[in-house]
């Protein structure tokens, strides 16, 4: 089978299978009690609203990889972790589970994904002036890894806090990581990816303001340990610049939010694991946005960055167009979102 038509199933196969266990996994959150009430100034939404949608997204996701990828012993680690992290989920979206339980959960799944082969082990030197060319982090291999599989998984999970924004940032993190792994080949990454842009899509209907339903930690986890372990096997391994900065690139959003929040609260004197009301996101709706119009601009930022990440991949004869491109499409994105503010 072509590859481009394997591409094609991957998304459609997980696109429909998300969009019809939707409407499913919302009445099983209400008669399970998955319900986020509004009792907080964080929470924008003003209604109670079920959550537990990362059921569905994790549902279409599952079907379209085992279908379609080769189950190495890499993507064998990572499915068995999203497991654990689904479960996790479940039980967080239900019972509000204390966050040291939640960690050490999240420890266990990144390991069985470190235990089968998902392990950064080399990268480009980030100093441009150094005569090394190459990290290689031997016994650093497997806290690095764990680290960085933790940060992202816990980024994605801090910035789910405004209707379809987690999941449209995963869904362009996702159809980026896709076209950097067919420019250099990488025919199972990219079908990986293209099951998880579907699933994203196929929920997002239901998750766009006002949204009828949340992802909650069950898909705000699944989709940050998901891109983190496939960035993995899908992004570092390259002997190039890279291998260091496309992934960082292809996640900044979530990435910079979550470092910014967490050395703003320890600069103000404050328990940096204690939430608040400082994301990128509620910054953007006190300047007098939308909840559509904030979720706009943060997807243009994410798109842009994921576009340099991927013209650092791609030959010298083409990065101009695809940047005037990238530039022209944001500049038109971000003046509609403010002409619209401005009229209201």
């Amino acid at each position: 089978m072509p590859l481009y038509l394997k591409i094609v199933i991957s998304v459609a196969a997980a696109l429909a299978t998300s969009l019809a266990a939707t409407p499913l996994v919302k009445r099983l959150a209400v008669k399970v009690g998955a319900v986020d009430n509004p009792t907080d100034s964080r929470r924008v939404h003003k209604i109670p609203t079920p959550r537990l949608g990362g059921l569905a997204i994790f549902t279409g996701f599952l079907l379209s990889v085992l279908f379609l990828a080769d189950i190495t012993l890499q993507v064998r680690g990572i499915l068995i972790g999203a497991v654990i992290i689904v479960g996790l989920g479940v039980l967080d979206d239900i019972y509000s589970l204390k966050a040291y339980v939640k960690f050490a959960v999240q420890i266990v799944a990144e390991l069985v994904a470190v235990f089968h082969g998902v392990q950064i082990e080399i990268f480009s030197n980030p100093f441009v002036f150094s005569d090394v060319d190459y990290v290689f982090l031997g016994v650093l291999s497997i806290p690095i890894t764990v680290l960085w599989i933790v940060g992202i998984t816990n980024s994605v999970n801090l910035i789910d806090g405004l209707d379809g924004l987690a999941a449209g940032i995963s869904t362009i993190s996702s159809v980026v990581v896709l076209v950097i792994a067919l420019m250099v080949s990488d025919t199972n990454v990219a079908i990986i990816m293209a099951a998880l842009a579907g699933a994203c899509i196929g929920f997002l209907p239901y998750n766009f303001n006002p949204a009828k339903i949340f992802m909650g930690d069950t898909g705000a986890l699944l989709l940050g340990f998901v891109l983190a372990t496939v960035s993995i096997i899908g992004l570092f391994k390259f002997y190039a610049v890279v291998s260091f900065a496309a992934p960082l690139l292809v996640l900044a959003v979530p990435l910079f939010d979550t470092s910014f929040a967490f050395f703003r609260r320890i600069f103000s004197g404050k328990n940096p694991l204690m939430p608040d009301r400082g994301h990128f996101h509620h910054r953007l709706i006190d300047l007098g946005l939308s909840q559509k119009q904030a979720v706009v601009v943060l997807y243009t930022i994410s798109a842009l960055l994921g576009l340099v990440a991927v013209v650092i991949t791609t030959r010298d004869d083409i990065r101009a167009l695809i940047l005037v491109v990238a530039v022209l499409v944001a500049a038109a994105i971000v003046f509609f979102a403010f002409k619209g503010k401005h009229k209201r």
